[in-house]
């Protein structure tokens, strides 16, 4: 016991005492790489767009709310499996985006909203409505935004977005940050586009980062953090050991069946 308690704490020892600041600390020689105060125009400017299979909410208003009433979709009230009475406030209903990027809306018809941000699309609604009423206000939020994110996190999961944007260091955040074990140098995102798997490699510890056009994350994305050699070593360990205790209960077993096979057969 004393044996196990000294070998993980020489290995707590030495992974600590090998790590420094280029192992752990995030964005070094910032100062170097970026001028302070200067913004990265392409980063500013991102917003998410509309995909196939996104769940959307639009809602239409004005001054005058009979007017727009037929440009949204009824109001609903869901009776739940062993509900008796609908005791819920109703609840404006989704749009689905096919397939084929498209929503059909009601009055407009079909429209085409794959590849559209989400002002892009209020603004499209509302060009045409504007040929019945005065002056619509048109809203629209992306419902099922969300990332998952694995591995050496403090609290790995989903993560839903009620914004535009996430970037990769907000969705860090909102999980806790890494743990100690997390590899800062090699954090893997994991992407979906147009039906293919794309995958990229962030540094934490190198500014460039922030001129990534991976920067911010897109719907669905899995980032997945690797664990250093650290805990590897030590999950080795454990395995080991958890490997030479069965092994020793086998035997134990083994002998303690043929002991007593050997007493039946000789008493």
């Amino acid at each position: 016991m004393k044996t196990n308690i000294l070998y993980l704490f020489l290995i707590s020892v030495a992974f600590f005492s090998c790590k420094t600041q280029s192992d752990i600390a995030y964005f070094q020689d910032l100062e170097n790489k970026y001028n302070q105060g200067i913004a990265i125009d392409t980063l500013l400017n991102y917003e998410s767009k509309i995909i196939p299979d996104d769940i959307l909410s639009i809602y239409v208003s004005a001054e005058d709310p009979n007017a727009v009433a037929i440009f949204n979709l009824p109001a609903v009230s869901y009776l739940y499996t062993g509900q008796t009475d609908i005791t819920a406030t109703p609840k404006l209903q989704t749009y689905l985006v096919d397939k084929n990027g498209n929503i059909n809306y009601p009055q407009l018809g079909q429209l085409h909203v794959a590849g559209l941000t989400r002002k892009q699309l209020e603004s499209l609604i509302k060009n045409k409505i504007e040929n019945y009423v005065k002056e619509p206000l048109v809203t629209v939020d992306i419902l099922n935004f969300k990332i998952v994110i694995l591995g050496e996190i403090n609290k790995p999961g989903t993560i839903s977005i009620s914004g535009d944007r996430i970037s990769i260091l907000d969705a860090i955040g909102m999980a806790g940050d890494l743990s100690i074990y997390g590899k800062r140098e090699n954090i893997l995102l994991i992407r979906e586009n147009n039906g293919k798997k794309e995958f990229h490699r962030f540094d934490l510890t190198d500014p460039a980062i922030f001129s990534s056009p991976y920067y911010y994350l897109q719907k669905n994305d899995v980032i997945y953090v690797e664990p250093n050699k650290a805990k590897k070593a030590t999950a080795k360990y454990g395995s080991d050991k958890q490997f030479n205790i069965t092994i020793t209960s086998t035997i134990i077993s083994a002998v303690s069946t043929i002991a007593a096979l050997f007493i039946a057969i000789f008493k």
